[in-house]
């Protein structure tokens, strides 16, 4: 099983085409390789191409049966993004609420300013 690299992983997702395919197995789970190339207007091979850029990422994994290919996306690499977004998250909220709080502090201080005019 390929390691989680972020910098991989979000270069594999930055390509609309392999996102689409991300979201969609998330969406609707396995699917064959078939089935995911359906509602694209490129080849076959561009999107066995698509795929093999978003396993080498270690986003999806790939596995026979019978006659098809079939993928899914590896639940660990949702993990790893949404690990790296809670971290960001958590300093986006902080920075939010200081904000919040000067401004509060600044509209109270313009407030008193204007009553003793």
């Amino acid at each position: 099983m390929p390691q989680i690299a972020l910098p991989a992983l979000f270069g594999a997702l930055a390509d609309p085409i392999r996102l689409a395919i991300v979201e969609r197995l998330l969406r609707e789970g396995e699917r064959s390789a078939g089935e995911i190339a359906e509602p694209f207007a490129v080849s076959k091979p561009a999107i066995s191409r698509h795929l093999r850029v978003l396993e080498q990422a270690g986003l999806i994994e790939r596995r026979v049966e019978r006659q098809w290919r079939v993928c899914r996306v590896r639940p660990e690499a949702i993990r790893a993004v949404d690990d790296w977004m809670t971290q960001y998250r958590a300093f986006w909220e902080g920075s939010f609420d200081r904000l919040d709080a000067l401004l509060a502090r600044q509209s109270a201080t313009a407030k008193k300013g204007k009553g003793r005019g």
